[in-house]
């Protein structure tokens, strides 16, 4: 049981890794509808992911519980270790490419509005 839920929590890792060197090569591309359509499919694995994460630490403890040896699954639990620490990097890559460019836009913005005499659409009548 251990096992697999370590396993799937590999593969959720491994897709979500997968999805934001997507995000980055498409926020590199300006392919912002891609973006937007892979979102929602990166908000499902995340939540995978928690809910494997807290499926697990059960796992362990009931084994713990019951006086086996848990140790036994050391080496798979450094492996998913590492490859959450992988996402982690990546999703910190992403960040820091996304968030200059939010922050650009929002300084475009707030100039147009400031030009228009503090509303962003200027109406003529």
């Amino acid at each position: 049981m251990i096992t697999t839920t370590i396993s799937k929590l590999n593969d959720v890792t491994k897709e979500l890794k997968e999805s934001i060197l997507l995000d980055i090569e498409d926020v590199k591309k300006a392919h912002h509808e891609s973006l937007v359509l892979r979102n929602s499919v990166k908000m499902n694995l995340m939540e995978d992911l928690t809910s494997l994460k807290q499926k697990l630490n059960e796992e362990l403890s009931l084994e713990y519980k019951e006086g086996k040896d848990i140790t036994i699954y050391k080496e798979s639990i450094d492996t998913l270790e590492s490859n959450l620490k992988e996402l982690y990097s990546l999703n910190g890559k992403l960040a820091s490419i996304v968030l200059p460019v939010k922050e650009m836009y929002k300084e475009i913005i707030a100039d147009i509005t400031e030009q228009n005499g503090g509303s962003l659409v200027e109406i003529m009548a």
